[in-house]
């Protein structure tokens, strides 16, 4: 019998999208993981052509294949088109935004011992865009919107992850002292959960103690859950403890299918020129390879790019500045090195 090979939707998206997706391509094939890669494209450009940056044949392959690997799309400010990031989510009800805070050695500017995961509802809160102007140009009204389904299954998934992955904590992260009933409700929720968990740790911290203590002490926590705008700052936040966007993997989990992107955004800027770093896209390549249960080929992507970076010999453009004695390189070339040190 052959080995599987996995049908993946691909979006390159806009910007350094294309560039750093061809290069975790390379590294994820590198790992000898068969791929079929279902090539769909959505955003700015995809607009201009079709009308609209989020096509229905896009949706339709990642329901068909149930996976997708997605570079960065651009989302104009103030205007324009919303967020295709965000019209995957809501037409696909992938309801948990992981993101992994991992300090590699060799990483510049990473804090030691950092090792939690941020789970993001990813459905509704105040990024359910309901707004309005109260009085033009002077007042303006946005609606919050927390629900008991969505509370408890997004809490469910981070108690689920920490017992699947060895974890033994899950903090909820709440402003409940203040938004009584909306984040009263959300973490009244996690607490009814967290009882059916009796083999998980469970603790409670304000959003803005949250993140002081990240800053003092990051290596205390393990998986944090959070509603979600406060989950989009805090997990910004833990990416720069580890390193910076450049670095830091993101997936979005629905009940049966997955969407795995980095972090960063399309940096329309240096779009092909071949500087951007993509070692977040690869180390988000490595956690779709985890969800595909590729559990060893993961591991040693992430210790490639361990290996890679603790080294010291070459970097990339974003991070000559903490790396002055390391020789710079283009983003198809650093994918190569990382390919090389697989093992």
């Amino acid at each position: 019998m052959g080995k599987t090979s996995y049908r993946i939707t691909l979006i390159p998206g806009d910007g350094i999208g294309p560039e750093v997706i061809e290069a975790t391509c390379r590294v994820l094939e590198a790992t000898g993981v068969s791929f079929d890669w279902d090539v769909r494209h959505a955003g700015a450009a995809v607009a201009e052509r079709e009308g609209t940056p989020l096509p229905d044949a896009v949706l339709d392959s990642i329901r068909a294949n149930g996976v997708a690997l997605k570079g960065p799309v651009t989302t104009p400010i103030g205007s324009g088109f919303r967020s295709v990031n965000v019209g995957i989510r809501k037409a696909l009800d992938l309801y948990a935004n992981v993101r992994p805070a991992l300090a590699l050695p060799g990483f510049p500017g990473a804090h030691p011992n950092v090792d939690l995961i941020v789970v993001r509802e990813n459905t509704e809160g105040l990024y359910v865009g309901i707004e309005h102007e109260v009085i033009p140009d002077v007042a303006a009204e946005a609606t919050r919107i927390i629900t008991r389904r969505a509370s408890e299954r997004v809490v469910r998934y981070a108690f689920d992850y920490a017992r699947r992955n060895g974890r033994h904590e899950v903090t909820a992260v709440h402003k409940a002292n203040i938004l009584k009933i909306t984040d009263g409700l959300f973490l009244k929720v996690a607490r009814e959960v967290a009882a059916a968990y009796p083999d998980i740790a469970y603790r409670e911290m304000i959003i803005d103690a949250m993140c002081m203590q990240l800053v003092v002490q990051p290596e205390a926590y393990d998986v944090l859950v959070l509603t979600n705008l406060f989950g989009d700052i805090v997990s910004d936040l833990c990416a720069g403890l580890v390193g910076g966007l450049g670095v830091a993997p993101g997936a979005n989990i629905g009940e049966t299918l997955a969407v795995f992107e980095p972090v960063h955004g399309s940096a329309p800027d240096i779009a092909g020129k071949d500087i951007a770093n993509p070692t977040a896209t690869i180390l988000t390549g490595a956690l779709m390879l985890r969800h595909l249960g590729e559990r060893e080929a993961a591991a040693r992507v992430e210790a490639a790019v361990s290996a890679v970076a603790r080294e010291g010999r070459i970097t990339t453009a974003d991070l000559r500045s903490s790396q002055p004695d390391a020789r710079v390189v283009g983003t198809q070339a650093m994918a190569d090195e990382i390919a090389q040190h697989l093992s």
